[in-house]
């Protein structure tokens, strides 16, 4: 199974291929493993982080290939110190810096899993129960668990592509409008199946759970995404728009439907369309961080965190992406991101303590020969 992306014509749109696993013959129990110690704050040495800049070069040396880009940034972190390089530029040919903001679309959906994690946590939610135990709607009646919903079991499908089409051209009359989460949902026409059946990449379950958040909280996402996750990750460049707009620098997007540029990637209704399921824009070193505090147990107590991480009946943890012997460096996780002018992918590998964040400035783009570039340079720097 790998997972790749479903590139179509809007934000936060990563797609699963192929039709899933059978599901385990028992319950898979997870490996709880310690907390990362305190991320590093020594930058790498210049002369060690030239490979790493050399793989952000070789992927604006060729811009028109499938893994190639106009424009890349990348961030490392790890215990004992931290590096972050950009290469090219973005579509307006403005030079990208290592701090330059990109749309980061469906990483979104760590922060969102790690929320309903915290919730569940405190008692305030029971992640098997039935999801309409907390929003009442038409894509929850199906009796789907909020654990289903997390892990893409739900039975509830992605959008379909005359959905996204409507939902476009529906951006397109009132670009700079505040779309509340459940207004994308009554654009979802597929046919909702049985749960716990085999996984299917689903950008609707997270918008269900970003209203499962805000009807516990009482508050709007974005503010409890910032309280619970981002301050206390120290994430000062994560943006959950609409709710906050991305910080300068950032790299210019391109939408027909947004038209000018008015401060969201790529646009506020875009952005607000898709907030629970890819509205996060942050620059690569926040990434990296965030993939660090969380993935390493500093944000979530280390047991969550083996949840998020472990394999059920589904190629997919809760809200994460399990890359097991993808990049060279043995078990890792993290998620890809992908939207039309911007693609993303973090790493985290818990045996070397090391996150590591890809942005370019082009969407639909083939990560993984980069992220495996980036993870063999760094392999002697990790000892």
């Amino acid at each position: 199974m790998r997972w790749s992306a479903a590139a179509l014509l809007v934000i936060a749109l990563v797609g699963c291929s192929g039709g899933g696993e059978e599901p385990a013959a028992a319950p898979v129990v997870p490996v709880t493993v310690p907390a990362f110690p305190d991320p590093g704050t020594t930058a790498l040495d210049s002369g060690k982080a030239q490979a790493l800049q050399a793989v952000l070069a070789k992927i604006v040396a060729f811009p028109d290939s499938p893994a190639g880009s106009r424009g890349a940034t990348a961030a490392v972190v790890t215990d004992r110190w931290t590096w972050s390089g950009a290469a090219g530029e973005d579509i307006a040919g403005t030079a990208l810096r290592p701090d330059t903001s990109m749309a980061v679309a469906s990483i979104t959906k760590t922060f969102v899993a790690a929320e309903v994690m915290m919730l569940a946590k405190a008692g305030k939610i029971e992640l098997d129960k039935p999801i309409s135990t907390y929003v009442q709607h038409k894509l929850t009646a199906n009796g789907a668990t909020v654990r289903q919903h997390l892990s893409m079991t739900s039975g509830v499908p992605d959008y379909l592509d005359e959905d996204y089409r409507a939902v476009d051209q529906a951006v397109a009359a009132a670009p700079g409008k505040h779309w509340t989460l459940d207004q994308p949902l009554s654009y979802h026409t597929g046919t909702v199946g049985a749960p716990g059946g085999d996984s299917g990449y689903s950008n609707p379950s997270y918008q269900l759970l970003g209203l499962l958040v805000e009807k516990v909280t009482g508050q709007p996402l974005a503010g409890v995404l910032r309280r619970d996750l981002a301050a206390p990750a120290g994430l000062k460049h994560a943006a959950f728009q609409d709710g906050e707009k991305p910080q300068p620098p950032a790299a210019v997007d391109h939408n027909d439907s947004c038209g000018e540029p008015d401060g969201y990637l790529p646009c506020r209704a875009w952005a607000s369309a898709v907030a629970a399921s890819g509205g996060l824009a942050a620059d690569a070193p926040t990434v990296a961080r965030w993939g660090y505090q969380l993935y390493g147990g500093r944000v979530l107590p280390p047991d969550l965190v083996s949840q998020m991480t472990t394999k059920g009946n589904a190629p997919y943890g809760l809200g994460t992406m399990l890359f097991t012997l993808q990049f060279g460096l043995g078990t890792a996780y993290g998620h890809f991101g992908d939207m039309p002018d911007h693609t993303s992918l973090l790493v985290v590998v818990p045996a070397k303590k090391v996150s590591v964040a890809l942005l370019v400035a082009d969407g639909g783009r083939h990560l993984d020969s980069a992220i495996t570039g980036l993870t063999t340079a760094l392999q002697p720097l990790l000892g």
